[in-house]
């Protein structure tokens, strides 16, 4: 079996003049690019024109689906540098048009007066199977195709204790945690870090408004996409290590669904809060 996809070499940028990047997508055979790799290179765009301070939050909107087969431009303003807080813009473009633009903001690194939610409950991730063993437990009702693509090693590794049922789905409560980990080493890197964890962010979150309704992203006329997405980071955090991303679903209405999700590190820091809002069309046949 092949290695799993190098995420620092998946996310790396090329830089082609002041303020401006170009990164590429690897191709996993779906017909646009994932959101979670846009929303990273963007915030590492962001970072080769911030050399000393970290990302404390970020604000995304998704506006066009993006074409695998083409590289992004990742076009930075400098909207401000401050005495504490440093501020950036960064719009995605491909084909002359923004597909996806990010506002993020960056602190100097200060202490400060601390609390936090505490970490639920869970099962151990390593009591739970990744996908592709999930995938070879129902190969037999899978397309070859289906069962090559979820079976092939991903960067992101991703349990499940209350995965839907891809053939029977039925309504289940609006909360659900995954755990997830990077499987190949990132470094001590602190915006390397941050990128990984927000590429991570958009996998497996949608999926919670959707689970409330019955619904998995192949149901029959459904049409589903990330709309924006926001992201806080609270404390640094190893992602080859595990992390509980705890979500909950509070409402659906006019054709959207609202997530939101806090991410701890296994010892109980919450590491990460995200918020997305995300297109649930369900269209008659």
């Amino acid at each position: 079996m092949p290695d799993p996809e190098n995420l620092i070499d998946t996310l790396s940028l090329e830089a082609i003049e002041v303020n401006l990047f170009r990164g590429r997508s690897p191709d996993e055979g779906f017909p646009r690019i994932f959101g979670g790799l846009v929303i990273a290179q963007a915030l590492l765009a962001a970072y080769e024109t911030v050399p000393d301070r970290v990302c404390h939050s970020l604000h995304a909107y998704f506006i066009r689906p993006g074409d695998i087969k083409a590289p992004v431009l990742y076009q930075v303003e400098r909207a401000r540098d401050g005495g504490t807080f440093t501020t950036r813009r960064v719009a995605a473009i491909q084909h002359g048009e923004q597909i996806f633009n990010l506002a993020a903001s960056f602190q100097v690194r200060e202490e400060g007066l601390e609390h936090q939610f505490p970490m639920p409950d869970a099962p151990d991730p390593e009591s739970l199977p990744d996908e592709a063993e999930r995938a070879r437990e129902i190969a037999d009702k899978l397309h070859p195709r289906m069962l090559e693509h979820m079976t092939r090693e991903r960067p992101i590794d991703v349990r499940w204790p209350d995965p839907q049922d891809m053939f029977n789905p039925v309504p289940k409560p609006a909360r659900k945690q995954v755990w997830m980990r990077a499987r190949q080493p990132i470094g001590d890197d602190i915006r390397m870090q941050q990128a990984i964890i927000a590429y991570a962010s958009d996998m497996a979150f949608m999926e919670t408004a959707l689970r409330v309704h019955g619904l998995i992203w192949t149901s029959p006329g459904l049409q589903s996409a990330s709309l924006d997405h926001a992201m806080w980071f609270h404390h640094p955090s190893n992602f080859n290590e595990w992390h509980l991303f705890d979500q909950d679903s509070p409402a659906t209405s006019e054709g959207r669904g609202l997530v939101r999700g806090q991410m701890f590190s296994q010892d109980g820091k919450l590491v990460a809060s995200v918020a997305q809002e995300c297109l649930m069309r369900l269209r008659k046949s």
